[in-house]
Protein backbone atom coordinates (compact mmCIF):
# COMPACT_ATOMS: atom_id res chain seq x y z
CA UNK A 1 0.00 0.00 0.00
CA UNK A 2 1.31 3.67 -0.73
CA UNK A 3 1.18 6.47 1.43
CA UNK A 4 -1.79 8.35 -0.27
CA UNK A 5 -4.17 4.92 -0.36
CA UNK A 6 -3.56 4.60 3.54
CA UNK A 7 -4.31 8.04 4.15
CA UNK A 8 -7.51 8.07 2.16
CA UNK A 9 -8.79 5.06 3.65
CA UNK A 10 -8.31 6.13 7.49
CA UNK A 11 -10.07 9.09 6.61
CA UNK A 12 -12.81 7.19 5.23
CA UNK A 13 -13.13 5.13 8.40
CA UNK A 14 -12.53 8.29 10.73
CA UNK A 15 -15.79 9.94 9.10
CA UNK A 16 -18.17 7.33 8.06
CA UNK A 17 -17.86 5.07 11.60
CA UNK A 18 -19.55 7.95 13.65
CA UNK A 19 -22.32 8.20 11.05
CA UNK A 20 -24.89 5.33 10.46
CA UNK A 21 -23.45 4.03 7.12
CA UNK A 22 -21.31 1.14 6.76
CA UNK A 23 -18.14 2.34 7.43
CA UNK A 24 -16.48 -1.33 6.41
CA UNK A 25 -18.69 -1.52 3.13
CA UNK A 26 -16.69 2.44 2.13
CA UNK A 27 -13.31 0.98 2.21
CA UNK A 28 -14.27 -1.66 0.36
CA UNK A 29 -15.70 0.64 -2.05
CA UNK A 30 -12.47 2.57 -1.98
CA UNK A 31 -10.44 0.78 -4.23
CA UNK A 32 -13.73 -0.37 -6.23
CA UNK A 33 -13.47 2.72 -7.54
CA UNK A 34 -9.60 3.27 -7.73
CA UNK A 35 -6.75 1.26 -9.15
CA UNK A 36 -5.56 0.39 -6.08
CA UNK A 37 -5.57 -3.29 -4.71
CA UNK A 38 -7.97 -4.19 -1.82
CA UNK A 39 -6.69 -3.36 0.93
CA UNK A 40 -7.73 -6.76 3.25
CA UNK A 41 -9.65 -7.25 5.85
CA UNK A 42 -6.70 -6.99 8.15
CA UNK A 43 -6.17 -2.78 7.44
CA UNK A 44 -9.90 -2.43 7.91
CA UNK A 45 -9.49 -3.91 11.24
CA UNK A 46 -6.89 -2.11 11.90
CA UNK A 47 -8.46 1.57 11.09
CA UNK A 48 -10.70 0.15 13.24
CA UNK A 49 -9.05 0.34 16.20
CA UNK A 50 -8.09 3.78 15.68
CA UNK A 51 -11.56 5.14 15.70
CA UNK A 52 -12.47 2.91 18.73
CA UNK A 53 -9.68 4.73 20.86
CA UNK A 54 -11.47 7.66 20.00
CA UNK A 55 -15.18 6.30 20.96
CA UNK A 56 -12.81 5.39 24.16
CA UNK A 57 -11.70 8.71 25.17
CA UNK A 58 -15.39 10.51 23.93
CA UNK A 59 -16.96 8.19 26.59
CA UNK A 60 -13.97 7.41 29.08
CA UNK A 61 -16.08 9.00 32.07
CA UNK A 62 -19.11 6.43 32.16
CA UNK A 63 -16.95 3.62 31.21
CA UNK A 64 -14.81 4.55 34.25
CA UNK A 65 -18.07 4.28 36.24
CA UNK A 66 -19.42 1.19 34.57
CA UNK A 67 -16.04 -0.42 34.85
CA UNK A 68 -15.59 0.41 38.23
CA UNK A 69 -19.19 -0.52 39.72
CA UNK A 70 -19.09 -3.80 37.28
CA UNK A 71 -16.20 -4.96 39.88
CA UNK A 72 -17.53 -3.49 42.73
CA UNK A 73 -21.12 -5.39 42.34
CA UNK A 74 -19.60 -8.78 40.36
CA UNK A 75 -22.35 -11.18 39.96
CA UNK A 76 -23.95 -9.98 43.02
CA UNK A 77 -28.00 -8.70 43.25
CA UNK A 78 -26.70 -5.49 44.61
CA UNK A 79 -26.43 -3.67 41.20
CA UNK A 80 -25.90 0.20 40.25
CA UNK A 81 -27.24 1.39 37.27
CA UNK A 82 -23.89 1.96 35.66
CA UNK A 83 -22.72 -2.30 36.49
CA UNK A 84 -26.29 -3.04 35.13
CA UNK A 85 -25.55 -1.65 31.96
CA UNK A 86 -22.08 -2.86 31.54
CA UNK A 87 -23.51 -5.93 31.80
CA UNK A 88 -26.15 -5.62 28.97
CA UNK A 89 -23.16 -4.27 26.91
CA UNK A 90 -21.54 -7.93 28.04
CA UNK A 91 -24.87 -9.62 26.90
CA UNK A 92 -25.52 -7.29 23.75
CA UNK A 93 -22.01 -8.49 22.14
CA UNK A 94 -22.62 -12.28 22.60
CA UNK A 95 -24.63 -13.00 19.39
CA UNK A 96 -21.91 -10.99 17.40
CA UNK A 97 -19.12 -13.26 19.30
CA UNK A 98 -20.44 -16.24 18.22
CA UNK A 99 -21.76 -15.11 14.31
CA UNK A 100 -18.07 -13.67 14.05
CA UNK A 101 -16.41 -16.65 14.86
CA UNK A 102 -18.28 -19.11 13.06
CA UNK A 103 -18.66 -16.60 9.87
CA UNK A 104 -15.50 -14.83 9.77
CA UNK A 105 -14.23 -16.71 7.17
CA UNK A 106 -17.64 -16.73 4.99
CA UNK A 107 -17.28 -12.85 5.42
CA UNK A 108 -13.67 -12.63 4.05
CA UNK A 109 -13.72 -14.61 1.23
CA UNK A 110 -17.34 -13.91 -0.05
CA UNK A 111 -19.34 -10.98 1.13
CA UNK A 112 -16.95 -8.39 0.47
CA UNK A 113 -18.43 -7.50 -3.01
CA UNK A 114 -20.03 -4.73 -4.08
CA UNK A 115 -23.66 -6.69 -4.98
CA UNK A 116 -23.77 -7.36 -1.32
CA UNK A 117 -23.27 -3.72 0.00
CA UNK A 118 -25.79 -2.71 -2.94
CA UNK A 119 -28.43 -4.82 -1.93
CA UNK A 120 -27.44 -4.33 2.23
CA UNK A 121 -27.15 -0.82 2.06
CA UNK A 122 -31.01 -0.22 0.62
CA UNK A 123 -32.62 -2.67 2.70
CA UNK A 124 -30.81 -1.98 5.66
CA UNK A 125 -31.02 2.19 4.83
CA UNK A 126 -34.78 1.69 4.32
CA UNK A 127 -34.95 0.07 8.13
CA UNK A 128 -32.78 2.67 9.71
CA UNK A 129 -35.70 4.84 7.63
CA UNK A 130 -38.47 3.52 9.41
CA UNK A 131 -36.89 3.91 12.87
CA UNK A 132 -36.50 7.24 12.51
CA UNK A 133 -39.99 7.90 11.14
CA UNK A 134 -41.19 5.61 13.97
CA UNK A 135 -39.56 7.20 16.71
CA UNK A 136 -41.63 10.27 15.40
CA UNK A 137 -44.56 9.14 15.62
CA UNK A 138 -44.01 8.16 19.84
CA UNK A 139 -42.54 9.61 22.96
CA UNK A 140 -39.77 7.24 23.59
CA UNK A 141 -38.79 7.20 26.76
CA UNK A 142 -36.28 4.35 27.78
CA UNK A 143 -32.82 5.60 28.86
CA UNK A 144 -29.86 3.12 27.91
CA UNK A 145 -30.31 2.06 31.81
CA UNK A 146 -33.78 0.57 31.43
CA UNK A 147 -32.39 -2.10 28.95
CA UNK A 148 -33.14 -5.84 30.17
CA UNK A 149 -31.33 -9.05 29.12
CA UNK A 150 -33.88 -9.53 25.96
CA UNK A 151 -33.60 -6.26 25.03
CA UNK A 152 -29.42 -6.54 24.83
CA UNK A 153 -29.53 -9.66 22.91
CA UNK A 154 -31.96 -8.35 20.88
CA UNK A 155 -30.05 -5.31 19.96
CA UNK A 156 -26.57 -8.07 20.03
CA UNK A 157 -28.22 -10.25 17.30
CA UNK A 158 -28.93 -6.84 15.37
CA UNK A 159 -25.56 -5.85 15.67
CA UNK A 160 -24.47 -9.43 14.29
CA UNK A 161 -26.05 -7.99 10.66
CA UNK A 162 -23.22 -5.78 10.41
CA UNK A 163 -21.03 -8.54 9.54
CA UNK A 164 -22.48 -8.20 6.13
CA UNK A 165 -20.69 -5.47 4.51
CA UNK A 166 -23.09 -2.08 3.65
CA UNK A 167 -24.86 -3.26 6.52
CA UNK A 168 -24.11 -0.33 9.34
CA UNK A 169 -23.30 -1.45 12.76
CA UNK A 170 -24.48 1.93 14.25
CA UNK A 171 -27.30 2.18 11.94
CA UNK A 172 -28.75 -1.29 12.46
CA UNK A 173 -28.47 -1.15 16.44
CA UNK A 174 -29.82 2.55 16.65
CA UNK A 175 -32.46 0.93 14.43
CA UNK A 176 -33.42 -1.87 17.27
CA UNK A 177 -32.98 0.16 19.86
CA UNK A 178 -35.83 2.52 19.00
CA UNK A 179 -38.10 0.31 17.35
CA UNK A 180 -37.45 -1.59 20.97
CA UNK A 181 -38.44 1.66 22.41
CA UNK A 182 -34.78 3.67 23.48
CA UNK A 183 -35.20 7.22 22.72
CA UNK A 184 -32.52 8.19 20.02
CA UNK A 185 -29.94 9.75 22.17
CA UNK A 186 -29.95 6.43 24.66
CA UNK A 187 -30.09 4.59 21.36
CA UNK A 188 -26.50 6.47 19.95
CA UNK A 189 -25.01 5.93 23.47
CA UNK A 190 -25.40 2.29 23.76
CA UNK A 191 -24.81 1.60 19.88
CA UNK A 192 -21.42 3.16 20.71
CA UNK A 193 -21.19 1.39 24.11
CA UNK A 194 -21.69 -1.77 22.23
CA UNK A 195 -18.67 -1.31 19.25
CA UNK A 196 -16.19 -0.95 22.53
CA UNK A 197 -15.73 -4.94 22.96
CA UNK A 198 -17.06 -6.00 19.65
CA UNK A 199 -14.03 -3.88 17.92
CA UNK A 200 -11.97 -5.37 20.64
CA UNK A 201 -12.40 -9.29 19.93
CA UNK A 202 -11.90 -8.44 16.08
CA UNK A 203 -8.74 -6.90 16.58
CA UNK A 204 -7.50 -9.38 19.09
CA UNK A 205 -8.13 -12.18 16.71
CA UNK A 206 -6.73 -10.06 13.72
CA UNK A 207 -3.55 -9.99 15.89
CA UNK A 208 -3.23 -13.11 17.16
CA UNK A 209 -3.77 -14.53 13.31
CA UNK A 210 -1.08 -11.95 12.47
CA UNK A 211 1.75 -13.60 14.86
CA UNK A 212 0.66 -17.02 14.32
CA UNK A 213 0.73 -16.69 10.55
CA UNK A 214 3.97 -17.32 8.38
CA UNK A 215 2.65 -14.56 6.20
CA UNK A 216 4.59 -11.12 6.25
CA UNK A 217 2.41 -8.23 7.74
CA UNK A 218 2.95 -4.40 6.47
CA UNK A 219 3.08 -3.63 10.19
CA UNK A 220 3.63 0.34 9.52
CA UNK A 221 0.84 0.95 7.36
CA UNK A 222 -1.27 -0.92 9.80
CA UNK A 223 0.06 1.32 13.07
CA UNK A 224 -0.13 4.80 10.53
CA UNK A 225 -3.66 3.53 9.38
CA UNK A 226 -4.73 3.11 13.15
CA UNK A 227 -3.33 6.44 14.16
CA UNK A 228 -4.67 8.35 11.14
CA UNK A 229 -8.27 6.65 11.82
CA UNK A 230 -7.55 7.83 15.61
CA UNK A 231 -7.14 11.65 15.04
Amino acid sequence: MNLLQIVVLALVQGITEFLPVSSSAHLILVPELTSWPDQSLSFDVAVHLGTLFAVCIYFKGQLIDMTMDWFRSGFSRRQTPNSRLAWMVVVGTIPLVIVGFLGKDFVESHLRSTTVIAIATIVFGLALGYAAWAAKQGLLTKDEYSIVITTALIIGCAQALALIPGTSRSGITMTAAVLLGLNLQASARFSFLLSIPAILAAGTLLMLDLLSGNQSVAWKDLVLGTVLAFV
